[in-house]
């Protein structure tokens, strides 16, 4: 057996320990369906789903619907965590419609892009091991769990609060980082489908201002939704506020501008407006 594929043996109990750690946290005070934890089951579906995906993804070799597998578990377990709980209320609703346009907007960017593309690199030396292209399907469904852990919380909770500021200012800041994003997201996909920018980097509107404006949106947004959420926490259910720290460290020092960046030095680095606008630009907060 491979180094990589014993190493990815290893980590996949690790892997459900965390999650079934986390479905036991939020727990804590929230609705109950014949007797157990509706936090719980969420979080068991988002898991559940990746894996039944997984079995023809694994067959197909294929990543096509990665992306927008996640999106759609997001999408299905908000839905199914809103029809079981308890005296629902607006903070509830409020938390669902939110995750749901932003799962709805980036799911289908994501899958559009890949379409488009044919493949994602990043996946042809995971697939044909069976446990590694498992494991990332598995870290997905973890993935999910803990970005929106806050708002599944208050969505299962029992504590339930009316509206207030937190609501309005977790709003606003929601707002600011889903358009950040989707401008980010659109300018770039326009810039690229430009054929006079074939082999060119982006260093324009918001790209301008940030090399990963889109990432520092995402981050901002899930801010946002944990603010939201936050009056009706209790107990373990603080842990929910792992949310945007989760979503910060997995995007700057995983799998996001890690990856991204290294291919960018691959493809650039040495080029005199390129080294330019990497030491100008910062690599993740906007530049005023």
């Amino acid at each position: 057996m491979k180094t990589t594929d014993r190493n990815a043996l290893i980590a996949f109990p690790i892997l459900i320990l965390i999650g079934i750690l986390v479905a036991l946290a939020g727990s804590q005070g929230g609705a109950l369906i014949a007797g157990v934890p509706l936090f719980a089951l969420s979080v068991g579906l988002a898991f559940l789903i990746q894996w039944l995906v997984f079995i023809p993804a694994y067959l197909m070799q294929t990543e096509k619907f990665f992306d927008l597998t996640g999106s759609l578990t997001y999408i299905s377990v908000i839905i199914i965590a809103i029809l079981f709980s308890a005296g629902v209320d607006g903070r509830s609703i409020l938390l669902a419609a939110l995750v749901i346009i932003w799962a709805v907007r980036l799911g289908s960017f994501l899958f559009g892009r890949i379409k488009k593309a044919g493949k994602d690199d990043r996946f042809d030396e995971i697939k044909p091991s069976f446990i590694r292209f498992l494991n990332v399907w598995t870290i997905q469904g973890l993935w999910v769990t803990f970005t929106m852990a806050a708002a599944l919380v208050a969505i299962t909770t029992s504590n339930r609060k009316e509206l207030d500021a937190f609501a309005i200012i977790g709003l606003l800041i929601w707002v600011f980082g889903f358009v950040f994003e989707v401008v980010a997201d659109s300018q770039k996909s326009r810039f690229n489908a430009d054929p006079a920018n074939k082999g060119k980097f982006i260093q324009t509107g918001l790209w301008a201002r940030s090399r990963h404006p889109n990432y520092f949106g995402e981050i901002v947004l899930w801010i946002g939704i944990a603010v939201i959420a936050v009056p009706v926490l209790q107990g373990w259910q603080w842990f929910a506020l792992i949310s945007p720290l989760f979503v910060t460290l997995l995007l700057t020092r995983v799998s996001g501008i890690p990856l991204l960046e290294k291919k960018a030095d691959q493809k650039w680095g040495g080029q005199e407006d390129y080294e330019t606008y990497k030491k100008n630009t910062p690599v993740l907060i906007p530049r005023l």
